[in-house]
């Protein structure tokens, strides 16, 4: 099953939209995201992420939550991802 995960924008690089990428935390993992569909998406935004790509933004609440879920469950100390 495949599961979009939020991350919080560390920095962004390009100025085309088509091609502007962010590196985003993944609770201590930071990773290489494609924005062409969050256009809007600035630092300190959380966005869900799908296959290298941030599909939407959602709130920091948003985010917490499913951290907490996806921490009650294993899944992160499953994937890696600092706790």
């Amino acid at each position: 099953m495949c599961l979009a995960v939020p991350g919080r924008v560390v920095d962004l690089t390009g100025d085309d939209p088509a091609f502007r990428s962010a590196n985003v935390d993944f609770c201590g993992i930071r990773k290489s995201i494609n924005l062409a569909f969050t256009p809007e998406a600035v630092v300190g935004d959380y966005v869900l992420v799908h296959v290298g790509f941030a599909i939407s933004r959602i709130d920091a609440s948003e985010a917490h939550r499913t951290f907490a879920y996806l921490k009650s469950i294993g899944a992160l100390s499953e994937e890696g991802y600092a706790a």
